[in-house]
């Protein structure tokens, strides 16, 4: 206990050195010794949250085994095969029991587990959950289905990471807002899954649990920052995750994973219950959300959570119930649909997705107009950027004292980190040669002052207003656009993170915006890519064409987008998509 109280002084010392310093009177190989003795503590910590994560996967695996062995006739495969709503129905009438359903799944996440290493702990609790579900009179609309859980969402009794060291260790007392109303639907959060250190990040690699791979394709990434989500739900392993987004985090690893995820407007679902590296930072909306496997599902959760359950434990989400007129409606719609933003030329199979799905809803009946994004250059650097890192990334880069950065954070850490007058030098020198980078480097140091990021609000809510204007204009019920894809290769994500463009723009703008899988990447696309240039013809337009390659087969993904509060409208067009495309993706 003694040794255990000293390591939690000196904990804090290891990161510093002018601390070190100022402690042993400037002795060079004590400070040595030190940071030495403090990166063996970081690693010390790290292995014990990796053999607690081993301990938690030994239990699951028994508890699966168990079930086996004493319901042997239990038919695991068709359980795996229904869809979510086919199986709620069934769990509903009795068909099927919630064991049968939860068990099937500890199997096959721990299978999928086992190939890309996407599950970071078990929800032991799920099986006390699972006997609280027989004693209750009503059935929730979630009523026996398993749901994973990204790891930065709180549950009780769990350590919530984010990927980083300082973090370990803080055993949660209680389940986020999101997790108490999934239970109080009937659901079973049963497992919590692998994020990239930080989220910062569309990678799914950490130092504590290690990379998660796409189960499509080993050597791509599944995405991030929800990217545990995204590889167990397209490995079979979960019907049903809960993620979050904030440049696209949802939609990413839906898009390189080949499901279906939605981004709802910031606070129509709570987010208390949640740890961040960067909290407190309001200039651009983060958001929870769910990923699945179609469209219909989304649409069953929100429908679940936006329950008075939701909107008593959190008064500040508006009590708004899920519109299912709006979601089942047949109404022929007016879409503004663009191909690209003008910031990241798409890849060839972005560019054939919108061109495709927007000819597809023609001939259904829609109305499609062209749009145009206005100030996209504007919007992601001063906006977004200068948004999110408001602060000179100051709380992200605090956030590693005591840790180690990842390698597929480097790139980004290292930016980060920099003296702002050293990034001013250096985007005065890169100007003229990248002016793209240039631009991004000088939003890094932040807006410097709370006059500042005051008016960096004010420019937030003009463009806003600027946007939904011109869209009145065209008199838009939705958008169809391009989201990033298909999946990149490991080591990209973090050398791109202004990729994040075509999504991080309705974080900006705080719209409903969710992905559709409508298509795969052909031999044709990967031909056109050999052509790729950019826009700017800079070192990032080489490092997209570079991460994109070697995807034939791998999924190509839309985004579909509707105004402020209108989830059902956009999940509508969502499911408008995913019919129409049905075809496409067989042909493709």
């Amino acid at each position: 206990m003694i040794q255990e109280r000293l390591w939690q002084v000196l904990d804090p010392l290891w990161a510093d050195p002018r601390v070190l310093s100022a402690l042993f009177c400037g002795s060079a190989s004590a400070i040595v010794l030190l940071k030495w003795l403090g990166r063996r503590r970081i690693q010390q910590k790290m292995e014990e949250a990796r053999r607690t994560r081993d301990l938690a996967l030994e239990r699951m695996e028994k508890a699966a085994r168990r079930f086996k062995q004493e319901n042997p006739g239990t038919q695991t495969a068709h359980i795996l095969s229904l869809t979510m709503v086919e199986l709620a129905e069934k769990l509903k009438e009795g068909s099927l029991s919630p064991e049968s359903v939860l068990y099937s799944y500890i199997g096959k996440a721990l299978e999928v587990n086992q190939e890309v290493n996407c599950v970071i702990d078990f929800i032991h609790g799920c099986e006390d959950q699972l006997q609280k579900l027989k004693k209750q009179k009503e059935k929730g609309l979630l009523y026996g289905i398993p749901v994973s859980i990204k790891d930065h969402i709180d549950c009780k009794g769990h350590v919530s990471t984010g990927g980083m060291v300082k973090f370990l260790g803080q055993m949660k007392e209680e389940d986020s807002v999101i997790v108490q109303v999934l239970k109080s639907q009937g659901a079973i959060p049963f497992v919590k899954t692998n994020i990239p250190q930080t989220m910062i990040n569309y990678d799914c690699s950490n130092l504590i649990f290690g990379q998660t791979l796409n189960p499509l394709n080993h050597q791509k990434t599944p995405g991030g920052s929800s990217g545990g989500e995204g590889a167990l739900i397209a490995g079979g392993g979960s019907l049903l995750g809960i993620g979050s987004d904030v440049a696209g985090s949802i939609r990413l690893p839906s898009s390189f994973c080949g499901l279906c995820g939605l981004k709802p407007t910031g606070f129509r679902i709570s987010k208390l219950g949640v740890i961040s590296p960067i909290a407190g930072m309001s200039s651009v909306i983060g958001m929870l959300g769910p990923i699945a496997r179609d469209v219909d599902s989304l649409a069953l959760c929100m429908k679940a959570l936006l329950c008075e359950e939701m909107f008593r434990l959190d008064p500040t989400v508006p009590p708004i119930p899920f519109d299912e007129e709006v979601y089942t409606s047949s109404k022929p719609l007016r879409i503004g649909y663009y191909e690209e933003d003008g910031y990241f030329q798409p890849s060839p199979s972005m560019k054939r997705a919108v061109q495709q799905t927007r000819k597809l809803l023609q001939e259904a009946g829609h109305t499609i107009v062209p749009f145009a994004p206005p100030k996209i250059d504007y919007m992601v650097d001063e906006l977004f950027t200068r948004g999110i890192f408001s602060d000179g990334a100051a709380h992200m880069v605090d956030a590693f004292k005591g840790d180690i950065v990842d390698p597929n954070l480097k790139s980004q850490f290292n930016t980060y980190r920099l003296p702002a007058l050293v990034k001013r030098i250096l985007a005065i020198i890169l100007k003229p040669i990248y002016p793209r980078i240039a631009r991004d480097l000088s939003a890094l140091c932040g807006v410097g002052s709370a006059k500042n990021l005051w008016d960096q609000h004010i420019a937030v809510a003009v463009y806003r207003t600027e946007f939904i204007a011109k869209w009145r204009k065209q008199k838009l019920d939705v958008i169809l656009c391009p989201v990033l894809g298909p999946a990149f290769n490991h080591g990209y994500a973090g050398k791109l993170f202004a990729a994040t463009s075509y999504t991080n723009l309705y974080n900006v703008l705080n719209f409903p915006a969710g992905v559709v899988p409508v298509s795969t990447v052909t031999r044709a696309d990967e031909e056109e890519l050999k052509h790729y240039r950019g826009h700017y013809k800079d070192p990032w337009d080489k490092r997209l064409k570079e991460a994109v390659e070697g995807a034939v087969g791998l999924p190509v993904a839309v985004q579909c987008v509707a105004l402020p509060w209108q989830e059902e409208l956009c999940l509508r067009f969502m499911k408008e998509v995913e019919n129409l495309s049905r075809g496409m993706r067989r042909n493709a």
